[in-house]
C-alpha cells in the first residue's frame, strides 16, 4: 500500500512539471502570432493616426480599444482619468501583477506631409483653432498595447498573474484648467488594486532603425517644469525710454540671464540642464513702450536635486535683472513630470527579455534624453523600465529622421512589430521569473 501511494505521488509531481508552461515555447509562440497580427496593428495605427484627438477628449480613441479588449474576454474598466482605459488579464496561475502603458493622446500641429492616412482634423486647444495630429508616435504605442493585449489573451491558461494594461489619456499635457495624464491615473488608484508590482512603457522613437531597442538604466529621460515669468515696468513713449522702464529691453537681460544657469552654474558633468523661453508676449504697437512683458519656457533636469538648485537660481536671476533694471517680476514654476527613472535591477533583470524579442546585436545602452514622459509617475509606485523601440526606415541617416512634435513627423510602421514582441516577452519572463 506504501509503495502504491508512493507512486501515485510519484506521478501527480510529474504530470503537474509536464503541464508547467515553458517560457520559451510561450514567446516562440507570441513571435509566430506578432508576425499574424502585423497587418491588423498598422492597420489600428494608421486608422488613429487619420482620426487623432487631443489630451482628455480621446474618446474615439477610448471607445475603439475598449471594444478591442472586451473581444478578447479582458475585464475593461473606462473613464479613468477622464478617458483611459485599463484591462486587466488574470491568468489562470498565481503570479504577479505586470502593467503595460501607452499614451493615447495627439498633438496641436498640423499635419504636412502627403500620407494617404494623413490627419486632416482640425479642433480647439485652449481657445485656439488648431489642427490635430499623432506628432509624437502615440498612435503606434495604442496599436503596440492592443496586439500585445490580443497575444496574451490568447495565452491566458498558461499567464501566471495579471496584466493590467494601462491606456493613458494627456500625455502632452491636459487643457488649461483641468488634471489630466499619469498623474491622475495613479491618484484615482490605478497601480493599487489589484497592486501592480512592476511596470513597463514603450515610446517609439523616429530616428532609430526599425527593430531596434535603446534603453538607459537610471535616470533616462528628464523631468519638464513650466515658468511663467512677468516683468512689470512703466510704460512710456518709444522716443523717449527715459521717461519709462522698459519690460521688453528687461526681459531680454533676464533670457541672458537664464543661460548663464545652464552654462556658468550647473555642474553639467554631473546631469545636463536645460532652460529654454518658447514663447515672450509684450507691447501691441512698436512706438509704446508697454507695462509689461510676459515669457513662458521651460526647464528639463535629469537630477532632482539640481532641479530644485535650477528652480531656486531662477527665481533669483529674474528677481534681481529685474530689479537692477528697475522693475520688477513675477516667476511662477510648475512640474508637469518627473524625471523617468528605469530601476537598475529591473533593466539589468529584463535586458535578455528584450534581446529575444529582438535580436541580441539590436538592442543597446544610450545616453539620457532631455525630453519629457510622465511615464515617471507610474515609477512612483513600482519599479519601472521605459525603453524606445526603433521607427526609422532601414537605411535612413538619423539626422534626416523628422523630429517628434514637428509636421514632418513619421514612423515605418513595420518597427511596431517589436514592440508588441517586446511587451509579451517582459510580461512571459517576469512571470515566469518569480
Amino acid at each position: 500500500m506504501l509503495r502504491l501511494c508512493s507512486l501515485f505521488f510519484f506521478l501527480l509531481i510529474n504530470l503537474s512539471l509536464f503541464a508547467q508552461a515553458d517560457p520559451a515555447k510561450m514567446k516562440a509562440r507570441a513571435a509566430v502570432a506578432a508576425d499574424q497580427i502585423e497587418q491588423k496593428t498598422i492597420g489600428w495605427r494608421r486608422f488613429l493616426h487619420e482620426n487623432p484627438e487631443l489630451g482628455n477628449r480621446e474618446f474615439n480613441t477610448a471607445k475603439m480599444i475598449a471594444d478591442h479588449l472586451r473581444k478578447l474576454g479582458i475585464e475593461v474598466q473606462e473613464g479613468v482619468a477622464k478617458t483611459g482605459v485599463v484591462g486587466i488579464l488574470r491568468g489562470e496561475k498565481p503570479g504577479p501583477c505586470i502593467a503595460l502603458r501607452a499614451d493615447m493622446d495627439a498633438l496641436p500641429v498640423t499635419e504636412s506631409g502627403e500620407l494617404a492616412y494623413k490627419s486632416k482634423v482640425r479642433s480647439t486647444y485652449n481657445g485656439q483653432d488648431v489642427g490635430v495630429m499623432h506628432a509624437c508616435g502615440h498612435d503606434s504605442h495604442v496599436s503596440m498595447l492592443m496586439g500585445a493585449a490580443e497575444i496574451l489573451a490568447s495565452m491566458k491558461a498558461d499567464l501566471k498573474g495579471t496584466v493590467k494594461f494601462i491606456f493613458q489619456p494627456a500625455e502632452e499635457g491636459a487643457p488649461q484648467g483641468e488634471e489630466g495624464g499619469a498623474d491622475l491615473m495613479v491618484k484615482e488608484g490605478v497601480m493599487d488594486n489589484r497592486k501592480v508590482d512592476v511596470v513597463f512603457g514603450i515610446h517609439i522613437w523616429s530616428s532609430i532603425e526599425v527593430g531596434h531597442i535603446e534603453y538607459k538604466p537610471g535616470s533616462f529621460m528628464a523631468s519638464s517644469d513650466w515658468f511663467h515669468i512677468v516683468v512689470k515696468g512703466k510704460g512710456a513713449h518709444g522716443s523717449q525710454p527715459w521717461q519709462g522702464v522698459d519690460p521688453i529691453a528687461v526681459a531680454a537681460n533676464i533670457i541672458e540671464g537664464l543661460q548663464q544657469i545652464v552654462s556658468r552654474q550647473s555642474e553639467l558633468t554631473k546631469a545636463p540642464v536645460v532652460i529654454t523661453v518658447g514663447k515672450i508676449n509684450g507691447g501691441v504697437r512698436s512706438n509704446i513702450i508697454p507695462e509689461d512683458c510676459i515669457m513662458d519656457g521651460t526647464i528639463r533636469t535629469l537630477d532632482p536635486n539640481m532641479q530644485q538648485d535650477v528652480h531656486r537660481r531662477i527665481e533669483r536671476t529674474v528677481t534681481n535683472i529685474a530689479e537692477a533694471g528697475g522693475a520688477t517680476a513675477e516667476v511662477k514654476i510648475e512640474t508637469k513630470t518627473l524625471v523617468t527613472y528605469n530601476t537598475p535591477e529591473l533593466v539589468k533583470k529584463m535586458i535578455p527579455s528584450l534581446e529575444a524579442a529582438a535580436g541580441t546585436g539590436n538592442v543597446k545602452e544610450r545616453e539620457w534624453t532631455t525630453g519629457a514622459e510622465d511615464f515617471s509617475y507610474f515609477g512612483t509606485k513600482a519599479p519601472s523600465f521605459f525603453f524606445f523601440v526603433g521607427g526609422m526606415p532601414k537605411g535612413m541617416d538619423p539626422k534626416n529622421a523628422p523630429p517628434h512634435h514637428t509636421a514632418a513627423f513619421s514612423i515605418d510602421d513595420s518597427g511596431m512589430k517589436t514592440g508588441v514582441k517586446a511587451f509579451c516577452d517582459l510580461v512571459i519572463d517576469y512571470m515566469y521569473s518569480k
